[in-house]
Order: structure tokens, then C-alpha cells, then sequence
């Protein structure tokens, strides 16, 4: 299977809201439902880095190396006997116009672009990771303070949940939905000490989304991260002739 996109992804924030799921019904691709983690539905504030980015395994020079920061939920969707988790994005957010046109234009993501800056430190056996992009000349944030030292997840913990989707699905229209497939290790993690969250979510995502400017997260988690690949082949889910 030819791949399209590999990179590493590192220092994977995870900030997590238990959300009303109604909220999130608008943006659920057709073929797919909410899946929740004890009965709960989640969004994720998502920050980390991109790096060694490759398209059709050729380097992007100059592009290669950039923050992102996204809004994601969770779905599961059952074909056969088998049962496929994935994410759904809100919308994703990286410093360089050539990378969002070419996602946007190729597979009607919906990535936008703002300045990113990042910076991570390591000292002892702490490390201070803060992702941080400008929208309406005011800098938002996600910053996490924590242990170097990894571990990895608990089953059925809140923190494998997050992390372990392997699918991700995006709404084209009423009747149409696109699959692809994510293919990384299971992630490492560290113990988060604190952490610190300024991210104006009503200018970010929309009206919809406000109630997170009000509202704490469940938890706040760290991946290690490792390196990723993205198949170039998406599988598109047509349901013109279902009943929604």
C-alpha cells in the first residue's frame, strides 16, 4: 500500500473535555457514531510536533518541521464482525499555507493557518513542553509540565482511549464519508505534574465550541510519540441511499 504521508510525531499534548455529545452531532461524518469512553463523549485539544515530514517518502525541504495544534473527537464505525476506532477533526492548524492548500485540496480536510512557535526544555528528570499560535494578535497555548521518564498506558484507562484510534474519518458531504488508516506504535506516556491551557476556543472552532472557555479538562496527557504514516488510498463511504 502506497503511503503518502510519513513523519514523526512528538510531545503529543492531549487536553481533555468531556463534551455534550449534541454538540458534536453537526460534525459526525454519515457511517460512523460517537464513541464514548464510560458513557461519556470527549474533544481533545491536541498539541505537538511534526518532524522528518515526508510526502511519497521525498523530504519536504523548508516545510518539514512544524507545530500543530487541532480540535479532534472520537467515532467508532463497525464493518462486519469488526469494529474500526477513529478521530474526527474539527479543524487542524499548522504555520504553513503550501501544507494546508495541498491536505485541503486533496482530501477536504480542514486545516488552517496561523503563526506557531513551540518550545521544549528537559532539565533532571522534568520536561516543559509549550505549543503556542497567534489568532486575533493574541497568543493561545497548551503547556504541560512533566516526567521524562515513560511508561506505557493502562488498559481500559481514559489515557489508552485518547491515544488509540487508528482511523480517522472525514465528512465530505451528507451522503459521503472518507476512511484512511494511521500506523504507529502503541505510544509511551508520561506522568503529567502540571499543566496550563489559554486557548480561546469560541475564536479557535466556533460558538459551539465556547463552552470550553468555561469548562476544566477531565485530564491532561503526554505522548512520547513515534514515527507515523498515512496511506495515500482513502476508502469512501457512500450512503446516498440510506435514511440518515
Amino acid at each position: 500500500m502506497t503511503i503518502f504521508l510519513k513523519a514523526n510525531w512528538e510531545n503529543i499534548i492531549m487536553a481533555n473535555y468531556e463534551i455534550d455529545p449534541e454538540i458534536l452531532l453537526p460534525y459526525l461524518p454519515k457511517g460512523v457514531e460517537l464513541d464514548l469512553y464510560d458513557g461519556k463523549a470527549y474533544v481533545s485539544l491536541v498539541g505537538f510536533m511534526f518532524k522528518k515530514t515526508k510526502l511519497f517518502n521525498v523530504a519536504i525541504p523548508w516545510f518539514g518541521t512544524f507545530e500543530e495544534i487541532n480540535l479532534r473527537f472520537y467515532v467508532i464505525r463497525k464493518e462486519g464482525d469488526k469494529w474500526k476506532r477513529g478521530v474526527v477533526f474539527i479543524n487542524e492548524t499548522i504555520p504553513y499555507p503550501i501544507v494546508a492548500w495541498m491536505a485541503n485540496k486533496l482530501y477536504k480536510e480542514h486545516y488552517t493557518v496561523v503563526p506557531t512557535r513551540h518550545e521544549i526544555s528537559n532539565k533532571k528528570n522534568k520536561q516543559k513542553v509549550n505549543f503556542e499560535w497567534l489568532l486575533n494578535k493574541k497568543w493561545n497555548s497548551i503547556y504541560v509540565e512533566a516526567t521524562t521518564e515513560s511508561k506505557a498506558m493502562k488498559n481500559q484507562s481514559l489515557e489508552k482511549f485518547i491515544y488509540e484510534h487508528y482511523y480517522g474519518y472525514t465528512k465530505i458531504d451528507e451522503h459521503n464519508t472518507e476512511e484512511y488508516k494511521l500506523q504507529h506504535p502503541t505510544w509511551m506516556v508520561n506522568e503529567v505534574l502540571d499543566y496550563k491551557i489559554d486557548c480561546d476556543f469560541t475564536a479557535m472552532y466556533g460558538e459551539s465550541f465556547s463552552v470550553l472557555n468555561t469548562t476544566k479538562p477531565e485530564a491532561v496527557f503526554i505522548a512520547e510519540g513515534s514515527s507515523v504514516a498515512i496511506q495515500w488510498k482513502r476508502n469512501r463511504l457512500n450512503f446516498d441511499n440510506e435514511r440518515r
